[in-house]
This record gives C-alpha cells, sequence and structure tokens, in this order.
C-alpha cells in the first residue's frame, strides 16, 4: 500500500495524455454541455473547483476559499484493484480573519472511493471526508445553487455556506478553451461562476455559528497540461466589480519574473463577456512582503492593466500564504484583496492567487 508521500509523488510525476489542437479556432474540443460539465472529468489528468469569496456580519469582514482538486496518478494497474490510487482527491480551505489579522486553513488528501473521497461525474458533487462542495439547481432555473462545507477542529474554523448564482455561467476563452501558454497543448477547459450570494454560518475557535452574508467568485478547470516547461507559476486575480460586473486576469510566469503568457476577461453587467489577448494584459509588481514561514516574497500590491482599464489590486492583509505540503506539495499565497481604479476609488473585491514563489509549481 502506498504511503501518502508516494501517492503524492505520483500524481506529481503524472505525465500529460492530451494531443495538440488549433486552441485559437477550438477544432476538434466539443462545446462545454451543462449540467454534465460541472461534474467531474476522469478523462483528464488534473482537475479543481475554486471558490473564494468574502463574508460579513455587523461591522466584521472574513475571507474564505474550498478548493477541491481531483487528479490521475498514472499508477498502471490501478483500475483493476480499489486499493491502488488511480485517482487522489485533496482540498484546500481558508478562513481569513482580518480584525485579528490571521489566516486559519488545513487541508485533506484522499484516494478516491470507499465513501471517503469521490467526484462525481453527472454534476458538481464533491466529497472529502466532512468537507463538500454540491451543487443543485432550483425547478424552473438552471442557475446553479451551491452548497460548501468545512470544517477543522486543528485550525479552529467551521463554515457552512450556500452560494447562488445571480448571473449566466461565464466561459473563459474560446468557448471555455482558455489558453495558459504558447504551445497549443497548454491549455484549459475553463468556466466561472462570479457575483455568487452568499449566506450562511461561520464559527472560528469553537464559538457559537453567526449568521453571514456574503460574495463569492467559483471557477472550474480541468486539463491535461496547464503549465509549459518554462513556467514556474502563475498571479491571477477574480474580481467580483461592485457594479455588477466581472474581471479575470492572469499570467503565467518565468523563472526570471517575466511573462510567458496573459490572459483574462471582462464582463459588465449585462453585457458580453471580453476576452483578453496576452498582448492586453500585464502585471506591474508593487509592495512585496516576505514570509517569516517560507522566505519567499509575495507582491501583495500589483498595478494590473487591462483593456477593462488600469486597476491596482491590493492585499486586505499580508500574510495569508497557504503551506499544502501535506496535500498538493506546493507553498502559495491566496488572498482576499481589493481592487482600485486608476483614481484609487474601490471598485471591487476578490481573490488574488500567486504560485511559483516557494519554488516552482508542479501539477
Amino acid at each position: 500500500m502506498l504511503s501518502r508521500r508516494d501517492l503524492v509523488l505520483a500524481l506529481l510525476a503524472a505525465r500529460a495524455s492530451s494531443s495538440a489542437f488549433a486552441a485559437e479556432a477550438g477544432d476538434g474540443v466539443p462545446a462545454l454541455t451543462f449540467p454534465r460539465d460541472f461534474g467531474a472529468h476522469p478523462e483528464s489528468r488534473i482537475e479543481w473547483w475554486y471558490v473564494t469569496g468574502s463574508l460579513a456580519a455587523a461591522a466584521r469582514t472574513w475571507g474564505f476559499q474550498i478548493t477541491f482538486f481531483r487528479a490521475t496518478t498514472g499508477i498502471v494497474g490501478a483500475e483493476a484493484s480499489a486499493f491502488r490510487a488511480g485517482e487522489l482527491l485533496f482540498a484546500h480551505a481558508a478562513v481569513t480573519d482580518l480584525e485579528h489579522r490571521r489566516l486559519l486553513h488545513d487541508q485533506r488528501l484522499a484516494r478516491s472511493g470507499f465513501g471517503i473521497a469521490a467526484a462525481a461525474a453527472s454534476d458538481t458533487g464533491l466529497v472529502l471526508r466532512d468537507w463538500r462542495l454540491e451543487r443543485a439547481a432550483a425547478a424552473g432555473d438552471d442557475r446553479s445553487r451551491y452548497r460548501a462545507r468545512a470544517a477543522s477542529d486543528t485550525a479552529g474554523f467551521r463554515f457552512d455556506l450556500e452560494l447562488a448564482a445571480s448571473q449566466p455561467l461565464l466561459l473563459q476563452g474560446v468557448r471555455g478553451i482558455s489558453r495558459k501558454g504558447p504551445g497549443a497543448e497548454h491549455f484549459s477547459r475553463y468556466y466561472s461562476e462570479p457575483q455568487l450570494r452568499v449566506r450562511g454560518t461561520l464559527a472560528l475557535h469553537g464559538g457559537e455559528p453567526a449568521a453571514v452574508t456574503g460574495r463569492a467568485w467559483l471557477d472550474h478547470e480541468w486539463s491535461d497540461a496547464v503549465l509549459a516547461p518554462e513556467a514556474v507559476g502563475w498571479d491571477w486575480i477574480g474580481m467580483n466589480l461592485d457594479d455588477g460586473g466581472a474581471l479575470t486576469a492572469f499570467r503565467l510566469r518565468r523563472r526570471d519574473g517575466t511573462t510567458l503568457w496573459a490572459g483574462g476577461s471582462h464582463r459588465p453587467a449585462g453585457g458580453a463577456v471580453r476576452d483578453f489577448a496576452p498582448s492586453e494584459v500585464a502585471f506591474v509588481a508593487g509592495r512585496r512582503w516576505s514570509s517569516p514561514s517560507s522566505k519567499a516574497a509575495y507582491p501583495v500590491e500589483w498595478s494590473v492593466t487591462t483593456p477593462a482599464g488600469i486597476f491596482s489590486v491590493a492585499a486586505m492583509q499580508d500574510d495569508q500564504e497557504l503551506d499544502s505540503r501535506a496535500s498538493s506539495g506546493s507553498i502559495y499565497w491566496e488572498g482576499l484583496s481589493a481592487l482600485r481604479d486608476a483614481t484609487g476609488r474601490t471598485v471591487g473585491s476578490g481573490y488574488l492567487e500567486m504560485t511559483g514563489y516557494a519554488g516552482r509549481l508542479r501539477l
């Protein structure tokens, strides 16, 4: 029986299996179909469902995130035995406690099966021990309603949240084909659910659950080869705009800090999506914060140029670094941040994610 370390190493060593395709036109790539594509894609090597947002009660604000990953291990013969790990599920969850300037986070890892870990193929239905992310649609309404639950006695948080879509799905890239590098094989299937309306409960350090409301963002991606060999990590923002719009911007970064690839999108409230070409997106790092744990230095303030405007992004708390070496094997920064326009006016909020600063990211 493989140890946890063996399982993670097998995951990291798994190789891409997809062939190149004409990504610009999406030739030969099937269109996304829902509700089927809300579910898992076991034919793909790596997949994740990523929910981030802000919660509020009275005068207090918290950030939260929960991410489920599904990955094939590439272990030969795994399909012949339930005890051989052909597929792994792992998850990260965190709460940013702005009032006390602390990040509470935990992680889970298990092989698929035995009622412990599962990713449904027919719709979003993720189980990893006591953590859950499940989707449903109300009768006569095809918009999503999610429920996210996670608890950690070790980290001291517990949340149970309902997230209701207020807008149609946002397909990223060309028909949900999001290029992630100069090679045609470097892409993901990618859609977002911005402007999710949140309500539920949050409890910290064994206290009584408090009723909270908020706003969230969900991404679902799957791929065989996300990162080009030259890429060490990425910088990404998903921002719910206060006027109802949605802004995504990202860049894949080389070891020397230069941009290998970039992209994103903007959808104004009630409007059509405008996808960004790599040449239209620029990230310029500002103030940095150095982690006392990993010693990595993260830019916690950015200037981001897009066709939708030039924005500044500022972390609401510097220390939002997650050490996930016991599950995904990486250390990265992911946290609640404010979005401001060129005049300095706050126009939205969401999450900034930075990977590859504490070592090259491997997927």
